[in-house]
């Protein structure tokens, strides 16, 4: 693969068109994506996880009555995927995936079961063991409809990965967990503001804060983060809509620069992405605007290992969205759009 060029993968829905996990190539010189190719027949692959050394690929997997985890092996020249192998549990599939830098965990964060489930990667061929922990949220929240009862929606690895932080929107709780031989134990919970929805949290490259998405709210939640203890603080809540928008909108994916300047929102219903400028003293955001996605419900978006460029994937107008980024102001200007089925999470390969 030229130096110039980054592979990428899209995760999908398979209720239409789509077969599965798809990818395409990013040509940085050219600033075009490639028509998009389908990598691994599977059905509802909705998110995905690379391990740093771009070797495994872990995604959500449905069989029937059944959802779980499948892991693939990734060509890193071609972006070609071989089938390892899949775990999976009574009910209905996860709705995140994530993996820890020494691939020697993949979490499993499940919505409608309010769960976090731990599966062991063996270590000679990055296949998956049985689920070896299972931790279901109880409670409910604001919302009768949405907040019925638990419904956790990310688990992801700390910074230097002595935690797992999982965000549950039914709830209303960030809740932290340590991690012993892919056994989990509660060790913090944070409540935040009741009826928000917390769907998906980012940290900032210092590790003193990490960042929200609500979905129900449609904010931005700053928080402060004790690495000592895996405990959090609310800084501020910031809105991703602009003033006097009142139309169904759903919050969706929050990313951050590597720099640490720049947040970025997603907004299903608005279709936007919210830029959002942080302040390096106090950790807190000001607003900066707001770029249409050019497309409907736009559930993801990922910068570009140079992160000169943006990928948005809106699921309902089946189509992937190029953006360039300006890297001093973060401001994103549109490139292209190209056609892709029902697609939800995407994710490069990493540099």
């Amino acid at each position: 693969m030229a130096k110039n060029t980054f592979i990428g993968y899209v995760g999908t829905y398979t209720r239409g068109d789509s077969e599965g996990i798809y990818t395409f190539s990013l040509d940085t010189a050219e600033k075009r994506l490639s028509q998009t190719a389908l990598a691994a027949e599977i059905e509802n692959p909705t998110y995905l996880a690379i391990t740093k050394d771009n070797k495994s690929l872990y995604s959500v997997k449905k069989d029937g009555d059944l959802g779980g985890v499948a892991s693939f092996e990734v060509n890193p020249e071609t972006g070609n995927l071989s089938y390892l192998n899949h775990r999976l549990l009574e009910g209905p599939p996860p709705c995140h995936v994530s993996v820890d830098k020494k691939f020697a965990t993949v979490l499993a964060t499940n919505y409608h079961r309010g769960s976090v489930e731990t599966f062991i990667v063996d270590q000679q061929d990055r296949s998956l063991e049985e689920a070896i922990s299972v931790v279901r949220h109880e409670g409910s929240g604001l919302d009768p409809e949405r907040q019925e009862k638990a419904h956790t929606h990310y688990a992801g690895f700390t910074p230097d990965q002595k935690f797992v932080v999982a965000v549950d929107l039914g709830i209303d709780k960030i809740l932290t967990y340590k991690l012993n031989d892919g056994k989990l134990t509660q060790v913090h919970s944070l409540t935040v503001k009741a009826g928000s929805g917390p769907r998906h949290l980012v940290f900032h490259p210092n590790r003193k804060w990490a960042y929200v998405m609500t979905e129900l709210s449609s904010e931005v939640i700053v928080l402060a983060y004790n690495e000592k203890n895996g405990s959090f603080e609310e800084i501020q809540y910031l809105s991703t809509l602009p003033e006097g928008f009142t139309e169904n909108n759903q919050g969706s994916a929050i990313h951050i620069s590597s720099d640490g300047r720049y947040l970025y929102a997603g907004n299903r219903g608005h279709n936007s992405i919210a830029l959002f400028w942080i302040n390096q003293a106090s950790g807190q955001l000001d607003f900066v605007e707001h770029t249409s996605t050019e497309g409907n419900w736009p559930r993801d978006f990922v910068l570009d290992p140079s992160e000169n460029f943006v990928v948005a994937s809106n699921q309902e107008s089946n189509n992937l969205v190029l953006f360039s980024r300006d890297a001093e102001s973060g401001k994103l200007t549109l490139l292209q759009s190209v056609p892709v089925p029902e697609p939800v999470c995407v994710k490069f390969l990493h540099a």
